[in-house]
């Protein structure tokens, strides 16, 4: 397991914070699926459009909160959300990349977008949890842009995510392993 480093990037986002090296891995691991679903997307979809960029940057920096919120590394909670946005906004980001920060875990909302869709996805699927109302909605975007049957679209991303989660427990041990170093 070699997940991406983002760790020269990540520091110069959260200044004076250091990032835990559990929350470090966690970002690097959702990186490496979000840029493998969009790799996917750009080959069997080149039609389907949106911010490969956007999308990176969201999953390298969709819990940056957490440098502050440090409880919410191994707990459930959502400050992290509003104190990343913080964060991202105080270090000269435009509001449009630090979205990601809480619309990963808001992705039913109206104002998402494919960009945000993909990050979420990956938030999830890295670890093998599966969301079908989020696949769902990828699978009626893409089947509506490509006019591809929904079944059949459904049928490729469903053997992209089963193909990622059956990687979930190595990258599970890997970001677990980060606390013991």
């Amino acid at each position: 397991m070699n997940p991406t480093d983002l760790s020269p990037i990540i520091s110069k986002l959260t200044g004076k914070h250091k990032i835990p090296p559990r929350l470090l891995a966690h970002l690097s691991l959702v990186y490496d699926v979000a840029k493998t679903i969009t790799i996917w997307l750009h080959k069997n979809y080149p039609q389907i459009e949106f911010d490969e960029n956007a999308v990176l940057f969201g999953a390298a920096t969709h819990d940056i909160g957490k440098v502050i919120a440090t409880d919410e590394i191994t707990k459930p909670g959502s400050t992290h959300e509003k104190l990343g946005y913080q964060l991202l906004i105080e270090q000269g980001m435009k509001a449009s990349l630090a979205r990601f920060t809480y619309t990963h875990s808001s992705w039913t909302s109206k104002v998402t977008t494919i960009e945000d869709w993909i990050v979420s996805l990956a938030d999830k699927v890295w670890r093998g949890t599966r969301l079908t109302d989020l696949e769902d909605q990828i699978v009626q975007h893409i089947s509506d842009i490509s006019k591809k049957e929904k079944w059949q679209v459904f049928l490729e991303l469903d053997d992209l995510l089963t193909l990622i989660s059956q990687d979930s427990e190595t990258r599970i041990a890997f970001q677990t392993k980060q606390d013991l170093e």
